[in-house]
């Protein structure tokens, strides 16, 4: 018998209010994988609205996919994901990354000169304080000399990385418990990124490689509906990145960051943005599991901000429920 996956949800903007987040976590309640995702939100801050929702009797984990490393010294970001995992009483996911270049400037005065040691130093940190260890050492951009955090007994609190190439994918295999990856071509995470996590984590001497979490961008096809200018909101930022379209190019998609516009086209065209009916988008889901995805995580940013709210939650919940049916009939 084929193991499901567990899906779960991301909230596909930058929450200003928490009514707006309410319906997705309700939805994120009746998935196998009782999650909600965020972002980096630059409203309202990402653990705060944790916090809230959980306030607000939400029974369901947390995660974010991903913080933003230059915005949070490695106890701060330690201080938080305990928190939520004390709070809400499930494990909490806490995916950070590095984020490009002109945001690490324009926050510390200079990009990390070798990101992925950065992201080596931030994750050997927080680790060391969420186990209640004292930080010895400092070989990254943040003084953690001396640096521990009391004794605190809260849920797990799990350490993810944003992964697009084989060097964060070989970090994620030594280090984290979870390779978070976004806009990944299924052939490239089976043939690039997950045999890198298996050779670092046994090179590491670690029991096994981290989990993996996949977002996966989803729009039903309804008469009348755009799909390229849903694909477009979605992911026209990160079609103009550099670093998202190295990843695409070596996995054989030939994007090209100065026309998004056609980089959207292709992105539907080779699946990475899921369409079709309800079923159809639930099989697309189960094949990142077959892949070796642990969570899929289901985001309807596009509709979201093109069609609004209420069109994205029709969308959201018809994929989830189908893909419930999907396990039913198994």
């Amino acid at each position: 018998m084929t193991t499901l996956p567990t899906i779960s949800v991301m909230y596909p903007a930058m929450p200003a209010d928490i009514g707006d987040v309410l319906p997705y976590a309700r939805v994120a309640e009746n998935t196998s994988g009782r999650r909600l995702w965020l972002g980096q939100s630059f409203t309202i801050e990402t653990h705060t609205v944790f916090a809230a929702l959980t306030g607000m009797g939400l029974d369901i984990g947390f995660g974010t996919a991903v913080t933003l490393m230059p915005l949070r010294h490695p106890m701060t970001a330690a201080v938080n994901a305990r928190s939520i995992a004390a709070l809400s009483g499930h494990s909490y996911i806490s995916g950070i990354g590095p984020g490009g270049q002109e945001l690490q400037r324009r926050v510390n005065g200079a990009p990390y000169e070798k990101p992925v040691t950065a992201a080596r130093h931030y994750v050997r940190m927080m680790r060391t304080l969420l186990d209640g260890k004292l930080a010895t050492g400092d070989d990254g951009p943040w003084e953690t000399e001396g640096v521990e955090l009391s004794a605190m007994d809260t849920p797990p609190v799990e350490i993810g990385l944003g992964v697009l190439r084989p060097a964060m994918a070989r970090l994620a295999g030594q280090a984290a418990d979870w390779a978070i990856t976004w806009l990944t071509p299924l052939s490239y995470l089976g043939e690039r990124l997950l045999p890198v996590m298996a050779q670092a984590a046994r090179d590491a001497g670690r029991p096994g490689p981290p989990r993996v979490a996949s977002v996966v961008h989803c729009a039903l096809t309804r008469p009348g509906r755009d799909l390229r200018q849903i694909a477009l909101k979605a992911v026209g930022p990160h079609l103009s990145s550099p670093h998202y379209t190295d990843m695409l190019r070596q996995a054989g998609i030939p994007v090209d960051r100065t026309d998004p516009a056609t980089g959207a086209r292709l992105v539907i065209e080779h699946g990475l943005f899921a369409t079709g009916d309800a079923d159809q988008i639930a099989a697309t889901l189960a094949a990142y599991h077959d892949a070796g995805v642990d969570d899929v995580i289901v985001n309807v940013c596009g509709l979201h901000m093109h069609e609004g709210p209420g069109a994205a939650i029709r969308d959201l919940a018809a994929i989830t429920t189908a893909f419930a049916r999907r396990g039913e009939r198994r």
